[in-house]
């Protein structure tokens, strides 16, 4: 039986043995080889822990502007309703609303004849406001040399009885004063072109030139105009049927100075000393030296029509 000792020994032989054993296992063991870098999972790496750093910024940044659980609730904002959109007038549509309210003063002397009231009537179609003293020339002054600021004085003094001296010098006045709009229908210009009417001839720009007896065709010189197309279309006078039997108007010339243009005469193109209506004065003017009744009233009135559109359109076009 072995003694004590040799006990001892014995188990210190194992246990060496052992370890010498467990020893030469690790060393025979080969190594891990480190892993190698990847720069792509290094980059997914990287961006995941931006992200989980910005994830929980933002929860701080939550929970520091997060209200107390019994805070009231915020009261809900008033939002101011838009403003309606402002729709303003165009320039035609405002001129067209001034025409509609323009004061108007005619002069229209054949009502005592009976033949009919043309210019009257062409106001009536229009829709506008005018204050008509017929053939009584004292109303007339009195109308005009009152205090009234009128847009459009109309002298329709086609019947024998005529608007002449002192007239023209108070009409003259509102056209240079008021910039007013004139139409005038004169035959006797014979009779008054040296006289107060040359007051407006002159600075128009047209001359009388000879005395004319009886009606003729009427042809337009500046087909185109708004005075021919404006509101309505109107055609050359070329049928007439002689209602006056001498005296029917006068021919007209262009003058010195003056902005004149001559739009019709008797000729059916352009010529010198053959004129019968005009425009000047920027437009406002309108100077007919033929007589209405010796033409149609359905040319006539849709004439004097654009007349009374194209002078008042002119007029407030200068006249705040």
């Amino acid at each position: 039986m072995p003694t004590q000792l040799g006990k001892r020994g014995l188990l210190i032989f194992l246990l060496g043995t052992v370890a010498v054993i467990l020893a030469c296992g690790v060393a025979l063991t080969p190594p891990t080889p480190p892993t190698a870098f990847d720069p792509t999972k290094a980059a997914l790496e990287l961006q995941g822990t931006a992200m989980a750093l910005q994830l929980t910024q933002a929860a701080l940044n939550g929970q520091q502007q997060a209200p107390p659980a019994n805070a009231p609730a915020p009261a809900p904002t008033e939002m101011a309703a838009p403003a309606p959109a402002v729709v303003l007038p165009s320039p035609t549509e405002d001129v067209e609303a001034r025409i509609r309210s323009a004061k108007i003063l005619v002069y229209e002397n054949t009502d005592e004849r009976g033949i009919g009231m043309w210019i009257q009537d062409a106001l009536d179609g229009m829709g506008l406001k005018y204050t008509q003293t017929g053939s009584y020339s004292g109303h007339f002054m009195e109308y005009l040399d009152s205090g009234v600021k009128y847009d459009l004085v109309i002298v329709g003094a086609e019947d024998k009885d005529k608007i002449s001296g002192e007239f023209w010098d108070v009409i003259s006045t509102r056209l240079t004063r008021d910039k007013a709009a004139l139409i005038a229908e004169v035959w006797y210009l014979d009779r008054e072109a040296n006289g107060p009417i040359n007051k407006i001839l002159g600075p128009c720009g047209v001359r009388f030139r000879v005395d004319w007896p009886l009606a003729e065709s009427i042809y337009w010189w500046e087909p185109t105009h708004p005075v021919f197309n404006e509101p309505n279309v109107v055609l050359p006078l070329l049928h007439y049927n002689r209602f006056w039997a001498n005296q029917t108007g006068d021919k007209l010339m262009l003058g010195g100075g003056g902005d004149a243009l001559m739009l019709a005469g008797l000729s059916s193109r352009p010529s010198s000393g053959e004129g019968v209506l005009a425009s000047c004065f920027e437009g406002r003017v309108i100077i007919q030296t033929f007589s209405d009744h010796d033409y149609s009233q359905a040319d006539i009135v849709p004439l004097w029509q654009n007349y009374i559109h194209y002078t008042l359109k002119n007029h407030f076009a200068v006249t705040p």
